[in-house]
């Protein structure tokens, strides 16, 4: 009997991108549906089917050859190009505990670095990050990272601004008021639809553009501003304005000096509301440097035409205007500046606080932005307090690696690198996320030692030096608490572990053994005690708000609850606009700080003390663009989650060529000869991938789109910066802070060039497990 005769079993999970039934049959993924509650489902779920147990899982613990011959001491090989050798559990997690031991006795918990990214599970006990983060907290401590590559300019630039992230990670004034009062909404950036298949924490139900269609049937008008016209939902009869990247500010300003010379400002809410607002003012006019931000000078910069930017500004003082921006455009040279001049825009209209009306960031960005909160916390596994202080920001890491003891400026503080000996990497991958992957390949050289729990051969597996095989969400029990939504889900394991595969607090549970710290760790738990408790404070939480939860016997045999809402709408601002006084913000003045005196204070000529113009250090108007004439965007992809499952089988149906999709408008490619289906070298001086051509009139002429998460695929791992091979742009984007005030990445400020590849195109090694030999050691022990 097959394993598709076996009879199956289907239990119900959740994902970041949904919620699914999930077929079993025989030890092995058959089937995924989704859960029938949820109105527009992600296809992204299909994925689990031949990926969850495929060939590509690290079976067994393993260690690369060349550091195990050297033991981290004298590290020999190099990472990424090495063979690897499997040990037993025990040799594994002896070794791993012996190598923290040295590297903290001999250089301190500072010299270790704690990586993670908060996406790698929707579960909430088996959350890769808290669990690596609590485990290194209780031996001591080790080197953080602070803020996220999603929106690291925004989470740095909006506490001063209104003294909080509400309106970017929370708080978001709700779709309900936006279709009941609104009228107009202009979109920085747009409202991918791509991006709404995701939210962190799990997801139910797909609501995003549901709440989009309702609101264009009661009259709103959606306008988005974009590069690509498939950043705006035809499904709301969307206006799409064309602009070139990196203009945005330009064309906000060219908007305020419409408002402010034509007396279609508020004066009353930038009077009660504001501080700041002369200084803005005399930069708006040109009073301050001699240039006013007219909508001719926007023009001349964004390529719109100056009626069309005094047009949208009359209509966005004449009704209820909503402001939204996108995290993409704060990814980029001076990242701050849009978000810090939305909130401008937003205030000379005065509408802030209103229903329909004032700013957010992120709409669409995920499926959660724009739905109401629950008005309580869900529970998390608790990570308690990191001894060391140090940290970097997140997107700084390589920086960190080659630049041991040097200073950095970062939000008004003179902070310098650490020296780092060992990083332990649990959740996420570093050579997704991060820009200028060559350069990235390189710091990963300098360490005494990596290790990684992962549950695949990725990159940054085959980059490491220890890997430990860790399970998926399918092969272990947790729970998830849906991020804004009304929505517990039992996690049920579906399959037996893979291979040797453990749970990272199995693991993690191991290793506090071997280091005195178990009880501390496991506080005397097991894993399906944790889940327990964390119920029961969920529970607690929810009872508080006069909100009933069923028992957990209950919950967990029906596999999932729906919980009723304490809060149904909510409007940023709202209690701040109606009670300044009595609800000030959480500013130095209380107030918007449109002119911030403490930033002012820092000195940064990147980033001054109020929202202004920058020139990108690459865009289509600078000098460089002689050399690389293309503007490259590189989104989140439509067919996985960052680099999630890009070896499964919806991501790699819309590869091109087996690479990841270039998009061109056909002017660009067929100036360079290039058609639909070709393999094209993408390239600048950072570096060069391969790619497959798409062709769509779309995009503005000179503007290309390449989406994050293939696989990293060097051509020669033993070649620095040799060609990219699978379509990963980050070899091509820049690894440099948006400014000195958040550090945060830049990736969308990228030039190119693309030339058609004529050599004969290479093999796709991303999913190839690397190569294993057999251990050097006498007997295959580690003495």
């Amino acid at each position: 009997m097959s394993g598709t005769d076996l009879p199956s079993k289907e239990t119900l999970t959740t994902s970041h991108w949904g919620t699914y039934y999930v077929s079993e049959a025989g030890g092995r993924i058959q089937k995924v549906r989704p859960w029938e509650k949820d109105p527009d489902p992600s296809p992204i779920g299909r994925s689990f089917v031949g990926a969850v147990d495929g060939q590509l899982r690290v079976g067994r613990p393993s260690i690369r050859q060349g550091w195990l011959e050297g033991r981290g001491l004298s590290p020999r090989g190099r990472r990424g190009a090495d063979s690897f050798v499997h040990v037993s559990w025990n040799e594994a997690l002896d070794l791993v505990a012996s190598e923290l031991e040295r590297v903290i006795s001999t250089h301190g918990n500072t010299s270790i670095f704690g990586g993670s990214y908060g996406w790698a599970s929707a579960g909430r006990f088996h959350h890769a990050q808290s669990q690596i983060h609590r485990f290194l907290g209780l031996i001591g401590g080790y080197t953080n990272s602070a803020l996220t590559y999603s929106s690291a300019a925004g989470e740095v630039i909006l506490p001063h601004i209104i003294g909080s992230m509400d309106g970017l990670v929370g708080q978001h004034s709700t779709w309900d008021g936006i279709a009941e009062e609104g009228r107009l909404v202009v979109a920085f950036g747009g409202l991918p639809r791509r991006n709404a298949q995701v939210q962190a924490g799990g997801l139910g139900q797909h609501e995003a553009f549901g709440a989009i269609k309702r609101a264009s049937a009661r009259g709103v008008r959606f306008v988005t501003l974009s590069p690509t016209r498939e950043d705006c939902p035809e499904a709301a009869g969307c206006e799409w304005v064309p602009l070139r990247p990196g203009t945005d500010v330009a064309v906000m300003l060219g908007m305020a000096h419409v408002l402010i010379s034509e007396n279609l400002h508020d004066s009353a809410f930038l009077q009660t509301h504001c501080v700041g607002f002369d200084m803005v003012r005399n930069y708006v006019l040109g009073h301050s440097d001699g240039v006013a931000k007219t909508p001719n000078w926007a023009g001349s910069l964004s390529g719109l035409d100056p009626e069309r930017i005094s047009s949208l500004a009359r209509a966005m003082a004449a009704a209820r205007t909503m402001i939204m921006v996108n995290w993409a455009i704060q990814r980029a040279d001076y990242g701050e500046q849009p978000y810090w001049m939305a909130v401008t825009l937003a205030a000379l209209l005065g509408q802030i606080g209103l229903k329909g009306g004032g700013f957010g960031f992120g709409y669409s960005c995920t499926n959660g932005a724009g739905r109401p909160d629950m008005g309580f916390r869900w529970p998390s596994l608790p990570q308690g307090q990191n001894p060391v202080r140090t940290f970097i920001p997140v997107a700084r890491i390589a920086d960190m690696l080659l630049n041991p003891g040097q200073q950095f400026e970062f939000n008004g503080q003179s902070l310098t690198y650490p020296h780092i000996r060992l990083i332990y990497w649990a959740g996420g991958n570093p050579f997704h996320h991060h820009q200028d992957l060559n350069r990235l390949v390189e710091a990963w050289q300098r360490p005494d030692t990596i290790i990684v729990n992962e549950p695949y051969w990725t990159a940054a597996a085959k980059h490491a030096d220890i890997v430990l095989p860790v399970t998926t969400t399918l092969e272990r029990n947790d729970l998830a608490f849906a991020n804004r939504e009304n929505l517990i889900v039992a996690m049920k394991q579906v399959i037996a572990p893979v291979g040797e595969a453990r749970d990272d607090f199995a693991i993690f549970s191991g290793l506090a053994t071997r280091l005195g710290n178990e009880q501390s760790f496991t506080q005397g738990r097991t894993a399906f005690a944790w889940i327990e408790a964390m119920y029961a404070e969920a529970k607690e939480n929810a009872a508080a708000r006069a909100i009933e939860l069923p028992p957990f016997a209950e919950f967990w045999e029906k596999g999932y609850a729906e919980v009723k809402r304490a809060i149904n709408s909510h409007t940023l601002l709202e209690a701040f606009r109606e009670y300044p006084e009595h609800q000030p913000l959480r500013t130095p003045s209380g107030r918007i700080e449109l002119f911030s005196e403490k930033i002012a204070s820092f000195g940064y000529d990147d980033c001054p003390g109020h929202a202004a113009w920058f020139e990108p250090k690459e865009w289509l108007g600078s000098s460089m663009a002689d050399h690389y004439p293309l503007h490259l965007l590189s989104p989140q992809p439509a067919d996985k989650l960052h680099s999630q499952y890009d070896h499964g089988s919806v991501s790699r149906n819309g590869k091109v060529a087996g690479r990841a999709p270039l998009r061109m408008h056909p002017s660009d490619a067929a100036e360079r000869g290039l058609k639909s289906g070709d393999i094209a070298k993408v390239f600048n001086e950072r570096g060069a991938c391969l790619a497959g051509v798409v062709l769509t009139d779309a995009l503005l002429p000179r503007v290309v789109q390449l989406p994050t998460g293939a696989w990293f695929d060097p051509s020669d791992p033993n070649v620095p910066a040799s060609i990219e091979k699978h379509g990963n742009p980050n070899v091509l984007t820049p690894d440099r802070g948006s400014s000195r005030l958040a550090q945060g990445p830049s990736c969308n400020s990228t030039l190119v060039q693309v030339v058609r590849f004529d050599r004969a195109s290479p093999e796709i090694t991303a999913f190839q497990p690397p190569a294993i030999s057999p251990n050097p050691l006498e007997n295959g022990t580690i003495p």
